[in-house]
């Protein structure tokens, strides 16, 4: 069974760790390997993209401690940004504690969406739709037999007019699509493009866009966690813990009302999120577009999280946004990498990965909102960056980390600064 929980995993040798991944996980090292040789050649990613010269490599760290829906995983995140890994797994240490994230999903419906123009009469169009619904329907449902028969297809169809728009009023037609454990967009987009002739002999319009929605409001992740106020203290003894709870809902407080400070708070959540849909093969653009549209969906652009307190004053912290992420076709079906991620994690549905992606977007949010409202952001981000920093200035070997603990005590994490202490520690070995 997999243990997520790997005490001084962070101390190891990169060697040492892939060892002890392979140990907990119950994985031959052979299913770990494309984390270490990047998992695609430049004969596979000529076939994913246009205009391939070659590879862009991004690092790849295990987020650990956490316990979603009972169950132990060991979570890959590919990501450059320093301090995220580590964030996302201590707040998942906390959460342990009180039983880890609990996270649920709807069902995997995407919208498809039809932009019907040239419309004579609106609302005679509109109930002709209608009365063609079962029909049309069924037109969509026989496009993706294999779809069907795992138990997807078409769901609906939902018809709005649009009054008032630059070139006039015209019908938005939604075709509600089951798309199971896939992302969807190349089975909804079909279906669309088959189901456009039919809509304008029904109604002597015109359909114009006939594209899937990233805003899949129809496809939500949701997650909770409860953290007790002395977990909460740990590694801030100093600070009481009613203290660093009620600094984490002051902090969320500001990003519920002010979209300046919302956008910043969501990015967080989404450094988590999005670290695991890449990891994955899935599309982080649409996950993106999709979360930040569902933040404004009330007309202002707010927290996509949650935080208070419950009746025996533990702080409860919750995420809802869309997830529409799959774990067949596209590239998690072809990059060896996202092969090997899906695996890992142990994942068998398309919504149980959606439920580790959004309890670890919430785990990262408690870390931001954590650090803010006590040392602040900078203290344990900078100790982090300090060793890119470094690196960037020349230093390598031992002097890497010699170069960042000095910058970090000096509290001045600067390139310039950093080029300073590499010549200094070179004269030094040079002059031995």
């Amino acid at each position: 069974m997999t243990n997520s929980r790997i005490p001084g995993f962070y101390n190891l040798t990169i060697e040492e760790r892939r060892a002890k991944l392979t140990e907990v996980s119950q994985q031959i090292p052979e299913d770990l390997l494309p984390f270490t040789t990047g998992g695609l050649s430049s004969e596979s990613a000529d076939h994913m993209i246009e205009n391939v010269i070659g590879m862009y490599a991004l690092p790849v760290g295990i987020g650990l401690n956490f316990m979603v829906n009972g169950r132990d995983v060991l979570i890959p995140f590919v990501i450059e940004e320093p301090s995220v890994v580590a964030g996302a797994s201590f707040m998942a240490k906390l959460a342990r504690a009180g039983g880890g994230f609990t996270a649920t999903t709807t069902e995997p419906l995407m919208i498809g969406q039809m932009q019907l123009i040239n419309v004579v009469n609106m609302n005679e169009a509109r109930l002709k739709i209608y009365e063609h619904k079962a029909e049309l329907l069924a037109i969509a449902d026989a496009i993706d037999p294999i779809l069907k028969k795992f138990g997807g297809g078409a769901r609906d169809l939902e018809v709005r007019m649009i009054e008032d728009s630059p070139i006039g009023p015209f019908i938005v037609i939604h075709l509600i699509y089951d798309v199971r454990d896939a992302m969807g967009a190349n089975a909804v987009n079909t279906a669309c493009e088959k189901l456009a002739p039919q809509i304008e002999a029904i109604t002597g319009g015109k359909v114009h866009l006939r594209i899937l929605s990233n805003l899949a409001d129809r496809r939500i992740a949701r997650a909770r966690c409860t953290i007790s106020v002395s977990e909460l203290t740990i590694g801030f003894e100093s600070f009481k813990g009613e203290t660093v709870r009620d600094g984490i809902i002051a902090a969320w407080a500001f990003a519920a009302t002010d979209p300046y400070r919302a956008a910043t708070h969501n990015k967080g959540i989404m450094n988590g999120v999005d670290a695991v849909v890449i990891a994955t093969g899935n599309d982080w653009r649409a996950i993106e577009a999709g979360a930040h549209a569902y933040a404004a969906r009330s007309g202002k652009y707010t927290s996509l999280s949650t935080w208070g307190k419950d009746k025996d004053g533990n702080l409860v912290g919750t995420l809802e946004m869309p997830m529409a992420v799959g774990i067949v076709g596209g590239a998690t079906r072809v990059h060896p990498a996202a092969q090997a991620a899906v695996k890992l994690m142990g994942v068998k549905t398309a919504s149980e990965l959606a439920e580790i992606i959004v309890s670890v977007g919430l785990a990262q949010n408690m870390a931001a909102l954590r650090a803010l409202a006590t040392e602040g952001i900078q203290r344990g981000h900078m100790s982090l960056h300090a060793r890119q920093v470094a690196i960037a200035a020349g230093a390598s070997g031992e002097m890497i980390e010699k170069v960042a603990a000095q910058m970090v005590a000096e509290k001045i994490v600067r390139s310039d600064r950093a080029e300073e202490l590499v010549k200094e520690y070179t004269g030094r070995q040079i002059n031995k």
